[in-house]
């Protein structure tokens, strides 16, 4: 059954008792001018999570999901609800772009393909990790690949259906982890220690409890280990930035 609410005077019906709760909220795009209007709705909207749904499994979508996740755990925090395990940036577009790209360098089914993309969801902060691509190509240089899928998010405009479809992967990866089923990984953007920001997006092993383990980076190549230098900073700026709205008055 589906049922429609509508307005913030039914948004705590909406929430109430909820299981997962996915973001898609806001004006689409990713520019930072976009920053204040969506922080101040998921902010809103996390506030109310808080209040019907305090242990919901929360999926953010909306841009800037750099700044957006940390603005989510401040507002939980503040009311004694956050757990790391079950707050999460969808960053599922950057995977579905790495192996679409990869899988038509390397010529097979995109279907068999995997791509760990990490870092953040903004086109200086997405790092694909090709090294660790399956099936391995020999064909694919780190300047290529690289790029390729940084190219194919920035300036592009809003990618709706595109993102819909990456939103419903990782839900449907959210739903199989709660559900029992052994070793479901995606990659996500989430609170954890693997680097020495706060929140980084990397492989996450999910379960009945949310993220049950976030996985190490593995084995970077010496241009990956470039790029992941590259992008700490404004990685980092793009986090301090979503502190810093959430705890305004």
């Amino acid at each position: 059954m589906v049922v429609g609410f509508m307005g913030e005077e039914q948004l705590g019906q909406a929430l109430e008792g909820c299981d997962i709760v996915i973001i898609p909220a806001g004006v689409p795009g990713t520019c930072d001018d976009l920053f204040n209007i969506n922080a101040g709705i998921v902010k809103s909207l996390c506030t109310a999570i808080a209040k019907y749904c305090p242990h919901a499994l929360v999926n953010m979508i909306s841009n800037p999901v750099d700044s957006i996740v940390p603005i989510g755990a401040e507002v939980f925090k503040k009311v004694r609800t956050y757990d790391e395990k079950k707050l999460f940036g969808v960053t599922t577009l950057d995977v579905l772009k790495a192996k679409t790209f990869y899988a038509g360098k390397v010529k097979v089914p995109v279907e068999g393909v995997s791509v760990p993309v990490v870092g953040g969801h903004a086109d200086v902060t997405i790092l694909p990790l090709f090294s660790q691509a399956t099936p391995k190509a020999n064909n694919l240089s780190d300047e290529d690949g690289g790029t390729e899928v940084v190219e194919a998010k920035a300036g592009k405009g809003s990618a709706t259906l595109s993102m819909a479809y990456a939103g419903a992967i990782f839900a449907d990866a959210y739903l199989k982890g709660l559900n029992g089923v052994p070793d479901v990984v995606g990659c996500t953007f989430v609170q954890s220690s693997i680097t020495e920001l706060p929140f980084f997006a990397s492989k996450v092993r999910l379960g009945k409890n949310g993220m049950e383990e976030v996985l190490d980076l593995g084995t970077l190549s010496d241009y990956e280990k470039q790029g992941l230098e590259s992008l700490k900073d404004k990685l980092k700026a793009s986090i301090e930035k979503g502190i810093k709205f959430a705890n305004q008055s």
